[in-house]
């Protein structure tokens, strides 16, 4: 009889920052109904991974489920595997991170299983060359990965019905290929299917391992899976089938099919992840045109054959497509080099550990990417993954200063490549706020702390087309065709969250950030602002300025100033701009002075505004609005849009947070507000996701020769009490 080895892996994981509810859900909805299906099959043998996120949450919240899994882990039905603790893409973290997560996630495992991993689940199944080392350090024996990876380094089907060994510097781990085919068919199709494709690949010699390992919320938290995989029957059905040909089938652990299978050979895998998300990396027009190639050997019957051909980009370039990823991840970098770099005895203290677990909590991978899944669009994983970086910051000031320092305040001034873009950026602390600036970009302030809520005020997202908006456009209704006894794989869903949303897709021709300087020509209006559908009169906005730093008593000034362009109906005009920022040692302030110079020889007449963006989580809410002093609003929430002429005051007020900005001008101007809200896609569907609320003073002004224009703006942050 012919016979098959099959060994089978879930990896299920929440990221940072998600809420309790969604945690909740999947519990229910996933991980609780799956474990529960198990326990009536003792036969069926499977491999789990659990996030340290999610298990320490299960711990908290759900403390019963552990006796359970830790019975089947005891009995040999459940194999446990390790990981990075928070899940991060181990490749983008320090040598020292890596292999500190994984020691934390292996302890937190041994702890409460009883098992001691010796495989690891790899975060999105992201692997690059050099990985192998900093794995085997940790004591980690076998990783499973895409069969994709191993084609991309020339293999064919029959080849991959076993394992490899890689190593780096002699440092070997044994790695598994996980089957393409299982995971379309698993649990999107009848199990009768999947029974199938094992009966066709099983040999006499019954040495032939096939891998299946996925995410435990294909289970349950997919649209659609949880009526189909329980109230269905789908996983009941599934492991009967099993059952009922354990003659044939044998399911084996990853471990004991390293004892009793031997490897395939060796190999070396070239940097990859699952297809879907190499593609996802790549530029938005690199995406059309990689899916009109896909669609061109579809239809001349090419791809299946082919495909593994096509590969897409490389993880790491989400930092160059999202500048806001690119800034969490290198704000992520300086800490833990800061971490680094502290003195021995700082280095066994408790506060030293605290602050490196924050460091690993913010290096979780959701918000540092974007397709289906990731959650690089979703401002509360942002929100989380700043919080957690500018708590391990407080933490590091405090071992960092004196106690003198903390009395007086203090502020300090440094430059560098922060965002490794070639370009210096200034870099302005106090005792409660950092200030990121690029001079090189319109002297913009693009990262503003605010440290007593661990909040970056200025996380936003710029709005920018992504490959999918296509689709959107394509089909305006929720409607998917599906197979009798089948379920739709999530990477072919279309779902729209609400009506319309091809309305709001407005792509910006610059990055969101605070002290913006715009000059507007006259037709510019609200609305065309607000959608990036005008035209710049100045030549300010991302330009280079030059600047230069003061002392003073209590604190510093930075200066920045730039002679440019500005087009009228007199042609371009010569303009000088400055503006000088002050910061004080302790106050959660700045005060902005604007001068501007008309460098002509004749009057000019300007239109100029200062564009500022508050990133504060939510537009709809009853307790998260605009507060024009003496003005009455119609509709005063976040999201709201307006304009309110001659006014000096506006504040933005977060209940929740207890948080109030409050903004000061003089003179008083005609102030736009609108919201910044991004289209994209999650498995939920397409949704419209608020991000931030911009604000924008602006002034209509004439200026005889040589005359200058002064504004001063003041912008302070205050604590509600709660």
């Amino acid at each position: 009889m012919k016979r098959i080895n099959i060994a089978f892996g879930i990896h299920n994981h929440q990221p940072v920052g998600n809420f309790d509810f969604v945690f909740e859900g999947a519990y229910n909805d996933a991980y609780l109904p799956f474990l529960e299906v198990l326990e009536k099959h003792p036969k069926i043998r499977i491999a789990q991974h659990y996030t340290g996120i999610l298990f320490q949450w299960i711990k908290d919240h759900k403390p019963e489920f552990i006796p359970r899994l830790r019975k089947l882990v005891k009995s040999g039905q459940i194999e446990m595997m390790t990981g990075g603790f928070y899940e991060p893409i181990l490749s983008v973290i320090p040598y020292r991170d890596k292999i500190g997560q994984i020691n934390k996630l292996t302890k937190f495992v041994k702890e409460h299983t009883g098992y001691d991993p010796q495989g690891m689940w790899l975060a999105e199944r992201i692997w690059e060359p050099q990985l192998p080392k900093p794995i085997s350090e940790a004591g980690v024996t076998y990783v499973v990965l895409d069969d994709s990876h191993f084609k991309s380094a020339g293999l064919q089907n029959e080849q991959l019905l076993g394992y490899y060994i890689t190593e780096e510097e002699g440092a070997p781990v044994f790695l598994f290929p996980i089957s393409e085919t299982l995971r379309y068919t698993i649990p999107f199709q009848k199990p009768e299917k999947t029974i199938e494709y094992l009966r066709s690949i099983a040999t006499e010699g019954g040495q032939t391992l096939v891998v299946f390992a996925d995410d435990g919320e294909k289970f349950g938290v997919w649209p659609g899976t949880h009526k189909h995989c329980y109230k269905d029957g789908w996983l009941e059905q599934f492991f009967q089938q099993l059952e009922a040909n354990l003659d044939w089938i044998n399911i084996l652990h990853f471990s004991e099919a390293l004892k009793k299978i031997k490897p395939l050979g060796r190999i070396y895998l070239p940097t990859a992840s699952y297809r879907e998300m190499m593609e996802w990396a790549m530029p938005t027009r690199a995406i059309h045109q990689y899916e009109e190639f896909e669609n061109i050997l579809k239809k001349n019957h090419l791809h299946d054959q082919y495909k593994v051909f096509v590969r897409g980009g490389f993880w790491r370039n989400f930092m160059a497509k999202y500048p806001e990823a690119n800034n969490m991840h290198k704000k992520m970098l300086h800490i833990s080099d800061r971490l680094a770099r502290l003195d021995a005895k700082h280095r066994t203290s408790k506060a030293f550990q605290e602050a490196q677990d924050h460091l690993w909590a913010g290096q979780c991978n959701c918000p540092y990417w974007h397709g289906v899944f990731g959650g690089l669009y979703l401002n509360h994983l942002r929100f989380a993954t700043y919080r957690q970086f500018i708590e391990a910051e407080r933490i590091l000031e405090r071992l960092e200063k004196s106690a003198e320092e903390f009395k007086n305040g203090w502020v300090d001034l440094q430059t560098c490549d922060y965002d490794s873009d070639g370009l210096d950026e200034v870099i302005v602390t106090n005792k409660v706020m950092n200030l990121y600036f690029a001079p090189e970009n319109g002297a913009s302030l693009f990262e503003w702390d605010y440290k007593p809520k661990a909040i970056n005020l200025l996380d936003t997202m710029t709005r920018r087309e992504e490959g999918y908006h296509k689709k959107l456009l394509q089909h305006q209704q929720n409607h998917h065709q599906k197979n009798e006894g089948e379920i739709a794989s999530i990477h072919d869903l279309v779902v729209m969250k609400e009506e319309g949303l091809q309305n709001f897709l407005h792509y910006d021709f610059y990055r969101r950030a605070s002290l913006l300087d715009h000059f507007l020509k006259d037709d510019a209006t609200l609305d065309s602002f607000a959608q990036s559908q005008y035209e710049e009169a100045g030549d300010f906005l991302t330009a280079p300025y030059e600047w230069s730093r003061s002392e003073l008593k209590n604190g510093r000034t930075i200066e920045f100033w730039r002679s440019g362009r500005v087009s009228g109906s007199h042609g371009a005009s010569a303009v000088w701009l400055e503006k000088r920022i002050t910061v004080l040692n302790s106050e959660a302030r700045i005060v902005v002075d604007y001068k501007i110079k008309n460098d002509e020889q004749q009057e000019r007449a300007f239109w100029f505004g200062s564009e500022l963006d508050f990133a504060l989580l939510a537009g709809d809410a009853d307790d998260r609005y605009f507060v024009f002093p003496g003005r009455e609003l119609n509709g005063a929430r976040l999201r709201s849009t307006g304009e309110i002429k001659d006014a000096n005051q506006v504040y933005l007020v977060d209940e929740w947070l207890g948080l109030r900005i409050g903004l000061k001008f003089e003179p008083s101007g005609c102030i736009w507000r609108f919201p910044i809200e991004t289209i994209s896609q999650s498995e939920a569907g397409f949704e419209r996701v608020y991000q931030s609320s911009v604000v924008f003073p602006n002034w209509k002004f004439k200026l005889q020769p040589g005359a200058v224009w002064s504004n001063k703006l003041e912008i302070t942050i205050e604590d509600l009490k709660r």
